[in-house]
Protein backbone atom coordinates (compact mmCIF):
# COMPACT_ATOMS: atom_id res chain seq x y z
CA UNK A 1 0.00 0.00 0.00
CA UNK A 2 0.96 3.27 -0.95
CA UNK A 3 2.09 5.68 2.16
CA UNK A 4 -0.65 7.76 3.59
CA UNK A 5 1.08 10.58 5.50
CA UNK A 6 -2.60 11.43 7.48
CA UNK A 7 -2.58 7.92 8.79
CA UNK A 8 -1.72 6.78 12.24
CA UNK A 9 1.54 5.59 12.49
CA UNK A 10 1.98 1.93 11.91
CA UNK A 11 3.54 -0.34 14.51
CA UNK A 12 7.11 -1.24 13.75
CA UNK A 13 7.67 1.95 11.37
CA UNK A 14 10.52 4.88 11.75
CA UNK A 15 11.09 7.75 13.55
CA UNK A 16 7.32 10.37 13.04
CA UNK A 17 5.60 6.61 11.90
CA UNK A 18 8.21 7.00 8.05
CA UNK A 19 8.55 3.68 6.49
CA UNK A 20 12.03 4.82 4.87
CA UNK A 21 14.97 3.13 4.91
CA UNK A 22 18.77 4.68 5.67
CA UNK A 23 19.15 4.66 2.25
CA UNK A 24 15.98 6.20 0.78
CA UNK A 25 16.52 9.23 3.13
CA UNK A 26 18.02 12.15 2.70
CA UNK A 27 18.10 13.16 6.64
CA UNK A 28 19.66 10.70 8.97
CA UNK A 29 19.44 10.82 12.47
CA UNK A 30 21.67 9.59 14.88
CA UNK A 31 20.35 8.76 19.03
CA UNK A 32 22.97 9.86 21.43
CA UNK A 33 21.64 8.52 24.91
CA UNK A 34 24.52 10.01 27.13
CA UNK A 35 24.63 12.48 30.09
CA UNK A 36 26.98 11.78 32.67
CA UNK A 37 27.49 15.47 33.86
CA UNK A 38 24.35 17.29 33.78
CA UNK A 39 24.69 19.17 36.76
CA UNK A 40 21.34 20.37 37.83
CA UNK A 41 18.58 17.64 36.31
CA UNK A 42 19.43 14.55 34.60
CA UNK A 43 17.61 12.16 32.93
CA UNK A 44 18.09 13.24 29.52
CA UNK A 45 20.05 10.25 28.63
CA UNK A 46 15.94 8.89 27.88
CA UNK A 47 15.30 11.60 25.67
CA UNK A 48 16.00 9.76 21.99
CA UNK A 49 13.56 7.20 22.72
CA UNK A 50 10.98 9.36 24.34
CA UNK A 51 11.49 12.07 21.17
CA UNK A 52 11.10 8.73 18.79
CA UNK A 53 8.01 7.56 20.69
CA UNK A 54 6.14 11.09 20.79
CA UNK A 55 6.91 11.74 17.01
CA UNK A 56 4.64 8.80 16.13
CA UNK A 57 1.93 11.76 17.09
CA UNK A 58 3.36 14.54 15.09
CA UNK A 59 1.83 15.79 12.19
CA UNK A 60 3.32 15.32 8.40
CA UNK A 61 2.13 18.51 6.88
CA UNK A 62 3.87 21.76 8.31
CA UNK A 63 2.10 25.15 7.22
CA UNK A 64 5.59 26.85 7.01
CA UNK A 65 8.00 24.10 6.19
CA UNK A 66 5.48 21.80 3.90
CA UNK A 67 5.93 18.33 3.38
CA UNK A 68 8.81 17.56 5.47
CA UNK A 69 8.34 13.63 5.41
CA UNK A 70 8.98 13.35 1.40
CA UNK A 71 12.72 13.91 2.27
CA UNK A 72 12.86 11.06 3.74
CA UNK A 73 13.91 11.03 7.69
CA UNK A 74 15.53 7.93 9.06
CA UNK A 75 16.89 7.46 12.55
CA UNK A 76 19.14 5.16 13.79
CA UNK A 77 18.97 2.32 16.55
CA UNK A 78 19.82 3.55 19.72
CA UNK A 79 23.16 2.30 21.09
CA UNK A 80 23.44 0.18 23.48
CA UNK A 81 27.76 1.05 23.77
CA UNK A 82 26.99 4.60 24.67
CA UNK A 83 23.63 4.61 26.79
CA UNK A 84 25.98 1.93 29.15
CA UNK A 85 28.77 4.43 28.85
CA UNK A 86 26.61 7.04 29.97
CA UNK A 87 25.34 4.98 32.83
CA UNK A 88 29.11 4.40 34.02
CA UNK A 89 30.23 7.68 33.59
CA UNK A 90 27.46 9.64 35.59
CA UNK A 91 27.75 6.92 38.25
CA UNK A 92 31.46 9.05 38.97
CA UNK A 93 30.13 12.29 38.44
CA UNK A 94 27.43 12.24 40.87
CA UNK A 95 29.63 12.69 43.71
CA UNK A 96 31.70 14.93 42.17
CA UNK A 97 28.61 17.31 41.13
CA UNK A 98 27.17 16.50 44.34
CA UNK A 99 29.98 18.10 46.23
CA UNK A 100 30.81 21.14 43.93
CA UNK A 101 33.29 19.41 41.34
CA UNK A 102 36.52 17.79 41.53
CA UNK A 103 39.12 18.81 44.43
CA UNK A 104 42.48 19.79 42.87
CA UNK A 105 45.43 17.60 43.71
CA UNK A 106 42.85 14.61 45.15
CA UNK A 107 43.95 11.59 43.19
CA UNK A 108 40.39 10.05 43.72
CA UNK A 109 38.87 12.57 41.56
CA UNK A 110 41.40 12.99 39.48
CA UNK A 111 41.21 8.86 38.38
CA UNK A 112 37.21 9.39 38.34
CA UNK A 113 38.11 13.01 35.84
CA UNK A 114 39.60 10.76 33.77
CA UNK A 115 37.60 8.21 33.21
CA UNK A 116 34.79 10.66 32.51
CA UNK A 117 36.17 12.15 30.22
CA UNK A 118 37.30 8.89 28.69
CA UNK A 119 33.86 8.30 28.04
CA UNK A 120 33.15 11.86 26.81
CA UNK A 121 36.11 11.15 23.94
CA UNK A 122 34.29 7.95 22.88
CA UNK A 123 31.17 9.80 22.50
CA UNK A 124 33.30 12.38 20.29
CA UNK A 125 34.65 9.37 18.43
CA UNK A 126 31.36 8.01 17.68
CA UNK A 127 29.26 10.66 16.44
CA UNK A 128 32.32 12.35 14.64
CA UNK A 129 32.58 9.29 12.99
CA UNK A 130 28.82 8.72 12.21
CA UNK A 131 28.37 12.33 11.11
CA UNK A 132 31.54 11.72 8.36
CA UNK A 133 29.81 8.88 6.87
CA UNK A 134 26.16 10.45 6.88
CA UNK A 135 28.20 13.56 4.89
CA UNK A 136 30.16 11.27 2.51
CA UNK A 137 26.61 9.79 1.54
CA UNK A 138 25.25 13.09 0.69
CA UNK A 139 22.95 12.79 3.43
CA UNK A 140 22.30 15.57 6.10
CA UNK A 141 22.80 14.59 9.63
CA UNK A 142 20.87 15.27 12.61
CA UNK A 143 22.21 14.25 16.43
CA UNK A 144 19.46 13.77 19.30
CA UNK A 145 20.47 13.88 22.30
CA UNK A 146 21.07 13.10 25.46
CA UNK A 147 22.99 16.44 26.73
CA UNK A 148 25.01 19.23 25.35
CA UNK A 149 27.95 17.65 25.13
CA UNK A 150 26.92 15.31 22.80
CA UNK A 151 27.38 17.21 19.42
CA UNK A 152 31.26 18.17 19.62
CA UNK A 153 32.14 15.25 17.17
CA UNK A 154 29.36 15.94 15.37
CA UNK A 155 30.27 19.79 15.05
CA UNK A 156 34.09 18.61 14.06
CA UNK A 157 32.97 16.27 10.96
CA UNK A 158 30.51 18.94 9.61
CA UNK A 159 33.11 21.87 9.63
CA UNK A 160 35.63 19.68 8.72
CA UNK A 161 33.02 18.30 5.19
CA UNK A 162 31.78 22.43 4.47
CA UNK A 163 34.90 24.19 5.90
CA UNK A 164 34.28 27.67 6.75
CA UNK A 165 30.84 27.55 9.12
CA UNK A 166 29.01 29.10 10.87
CA UNK A 167 26.35 27.92 14.21
CA UNK A 168 22.87 29.07 14.79
CA UNK A 169 23.50 28.44 18.77
CA UNK A 170 19.74 28.22 20.36
CA UNK A 171 19.85 28.07 24.07
CA UNK A 172 19.45 29.74 27.53
CA UNK A 173 23.17 29.23 28.29
CA UNK A 174 26.51 30.23 26.61
CA UNK A 175 28.38 27.20 27.47
CA UNK A 176 31.52 28.88 27.45
CA UNK A 177 32.83 27.45 30.79
CA UNK A 178 36.25 25.88 30.43
CA UNK A 179 35.60 21.98 32.01
CA UNK A 180 32.96 22.65 34.29
CA UNK A 181 33.44 21.14 37.75
CA UNK A 182 36.75 19.52 36.08
CA UNK A 183 34.88 17.76 33.24
CA UNK A 184 36.66 18.46 30.19
CA UNK A 185 33.53 17.58 27.93
CA UNK A 186 30.62 18.94 30.25
CA UNK A 187 27.19 19.98 29.16
CA UNK A 188 28.38 23.34 29.69
CA UNK A 189 31.14 23.34 28.18
CA UNK A 190 30.55 22.80 24.24
CA UNK A 191 30.85 25.93 22.80
CA UNK A 192 33.90 26.88 24.68
CA UNK A 193 34.74 23.23 23.06
CA UNK A 194 33.95 24.00 19.42
CA UNK A 195 35.78 27.64 19.53
CA UNK A 196 38.86 26.09 20.75
CA UNK A 197 39.09 23.26 18.82
CA UNK A 198 36.98 23.58 15.50
CA UNK A 199 38.71 26.45 13.92
CA UNK A 200 36.38 25.99 10.64
CA UNK A 201 33.94 27.86 13.00
CA UNK A 202 33.88 30.95 12.12
CA UNK A 203 30.83 32.66 13.72
CA UNK A 204 28.61 31.78 16.55
CA UNK A 205 25.31 33.78 16.76
CA UNK A 206 24.05 32.81 20.16
CA UNK A 207 19.80 33.61 20.65
CA UNK A 208 18.07 33.10 23.78
CA UNK A 209 20.78 33.40 26.16
CA UNK A 210 20.02 34.20 29.71
CA UNK A 211 21.56 32.33 32.11
CA UNK A 212 25.55 32.38 32.31
CA UNK A 213 28.58 33.68 34.06
CA UNK A 214 30.61 36.63 34.06
CA UNK A 215 33.81 34.98 32.77
CA UNK A 216 31.51 33.02 29.89
CA UNK A 217 30.62 36.54 29.02
CA UNK A 218 34.04 37.66 29.38
CA UNK A 219 35.36 34.56 27.11
CA UNK A 220 32.11 35.61 24.11
CA UNK A 221 33.69 39.07 24.18
CA UNK A 222 37.29 38.10 23.39
CA UNK A 223 36.58 36.12 20.55
CA UNK A 224 35.59 39.81 18.57
CA UNK A 225 33.45 39.33 15.60
CA UNK A 226 33.47 35.26 16.12
CA UNK A 227 30.95 35.19 18.05
CA UNK A 228 27.38 37.03 18.52
CA UNK A 229 25.47 36.93 21.61
CA UNK A 230 21.15 37.76 21.38
CA UNK A 231 20.65 38.16 25.13
CA UNK A 232 16.73 37.00 26.31
CA UNK A 233 16.41 40.14 28.17
CA UNK A 234 17.40 42.35 25.14
CA UNK A 235 15.00 40.88 23.04
CA UNK A 236 12.21 41.10 24.93
CA UNK A 237 12.97 44.65 25.66
CA UNK A 238 13.06 45.14 22.48
CA UNK A 239 9.39 43.65 21.31
CA UNK A 240 8.40 45.93 24.65
CA UNK A 241 9.75 49.07 22.56
CA UNK A 242 7.14 48.32 19.18
CA UNK A 243 10.25 45.97 17.32
CA UNK A 244 8.82 43.23 15.37
CA UNK A 245 10.54 39.49 16.29
CA UNK A 246 10.15 38.82 13.01
CA UNK A 247 12.69 41.43 12.42
CA UNK A 248 15.45 40.43 15.14
CA UNK A 249 15.65 37.11 13.83
CA UNK A 250 16.36 38.12 10.51
CA UNK A 251 19.09 40.49 12.03
CA UNK A 252 20.06 37.41 14.09
CA UNK A 253 20.65 35.12 10.91
CA UNK A 254 21.95 37.75 8.53
CA UNK A 255 24.98 37.39 11.01
CA UNK A 256 25.30 33.81 9.40
CA UNK A 257 27.53 32.80 6.69
CA UNK A 258 26.11 30.86 3.85
CA UNK A 259 26.92 27.17 5.92
CA UNK A 260 25.13 26.53 9.05
CA UNK A 261 25.36 24.16 11.54
CA UNK A 262 21.89 24.43 14.47
CA UNK A 263 22.41 23.38 17.96
CA UNK A 264 19.09 23.73 19.40
CA UNK A 265 19.08 23.05 23.79
CA UNK A 266 15.25 22.93 24.37
CA UNK A 267 15.98 24.96 27.54
CA UNK A 268 15.98 27.79 25.47
CA UNK A 269 12.40 27.57 25.04
CA UNK A 270 9.98 29.23 27.96
CA UNK A 271 10.12 26.43 30.77
CA UNK A 272 6.61 25.31 30.50
CA UNK A 273 7.29 23.82 27.47
CA UNK A 274 10.44 21.79 28.74
CA UNK A 275 9.94 21.45 32.45
CA UNK A 276 12.27 18.27 32.81
CA UNK A 277 15.02 20.01 31.11
CA UNK A 278 18.36 19.57 32.77
CA UNK A 279 18.48 23.21 33.61
CA UNK A 280 15.62 25.28 32.86
CA UNK A 281 15.75 28.98 33.33
CA UNK A 282 12.64 31.50 33.35
CA UNK A 283 12.37 33.06 30.17
CA UNK A 284 13.03 32.22 26.99
CA UNK A 285 10.69 31.69 23.45
CA UNK A 286 7.51 30.53 22.56
CA UNK A 287 7.09 27.28 20.37
CA UNK A 288 5.71 29.94 17.86
CA UNK A 289 9.21 32.25 18.18
CA UNK A 290 11.48 29.09 17.87
CA UNK A 291 9.14 28.21 15.00
CA UNK A 292 9.14 31.74 13.08
CA UNK A 293 13.22 32.10 13.90
CA UNK A 294 14.10 28.86 11.78
CA UNK A 295 11.71 29.73 9.30
CA UNK A 296 13.85 33.36 9.26
CA UNK A 297 16.88 30.67 8.24
CA UNK A 298 15.03 28.86 5.91
CA UNK A 299 13.81 31.94 4.14
CA UNK A 300 17.77 33.38 4.08
CA UNK A 301 18.45 30.65 1.94
CA UNK A 302 21.25 29.49 3.49
CA UNK A 303 22.50 25.73 3.38
CA UNK A 304 21.97 23.67 6.77
CA UNK A 305 24.92 21.32 7.02
CA UNK A 306 23.68 19.32 9.97
CA UNK A 307 21.81 20.11 13.10
CA UNK A 308 20.99 18.98 16.86
CA UNK A 309 18.28 18.80 19.42
CA UNK A 310 19.55 18.15 22.72
CA UNK A 311 18.65 18.29 26.86
CA UNK A 312 14.97 16.81 26.37
CA UNK A 313 14.32 15.41 29.20
CA UNK A 314 10.99 12.98 29.60
CA UNK A 315 9.16 13.14 32.94
CA UNK A 316 8.30 10.31 35.01
CA UNK A 317 4.45 11.48 35.05
CA UNK A 318 4.15 12.99 31.38
CA UNK A 319 5.31 12.80 27.94
CA UNK A 320 5.27 16.67 27.37
CA UNK A 321 8.53 17.16 26.90
CA UNK A 322 8.75 14.52 24.44
CA UNK A 323 5.92 15.96 22.89
CA UNK A 324 7.44 19.81 22.06
CA UNK A 325 11.10 18.29 21.50
CA UNK A 326 9.55 15.95 18.55
CA UNK A 327 7.98 19.09 17.20
CA UNK A 328 11.13 21.07 17.32
CA UNK A 329 12.78 18.18 15.53
CA UNK A 330 10.21 17.83 12.81
CA UNK A 331 10.97 21.22 12.19
CA UNK A 332 14.48 21.33 12.25
CA UNK A 333 14.24 18.54 10.11
CA UNK A 334 11.61 20.69 7.28
CA UNK A 335 14.48 23.10 8.04
CA UNK A 336 17.64 21.15 6.77
CA UNK A 337 17.50 20.12 2.94
CA UNK A 338 14.81 23.01 2.14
Amino acid sequence: MPFDPDAAGAPGSGIFGLPFTRAESRIVLLPVPFDATTSYGNGTAAGPDAIFDASMQVDLYDRRFGRVYEKGIFMEPSNDRIAAISKGARKLAVPLIEKGGAEEGNALDGAAISKIDAAGEEVNTFTYEHTKAVLKEGKIPGLVGGDHSTPLGAIRACAEHAGDLGILHIDAHMDFRDAFEGFRYSHASIMFNVLSTVPQVKKLIQVGIRDFGEGEMDFGIKQGSRVHTSYDDQWAQALLDGEAFSGLCKDAVARLPQKVYISFDIDALDPALCPHTGTPVPGGMSFNQATILLDALRQSGRTIVGFDLVEVCPGSDDEWDANVGARVLYKLCGLAGA
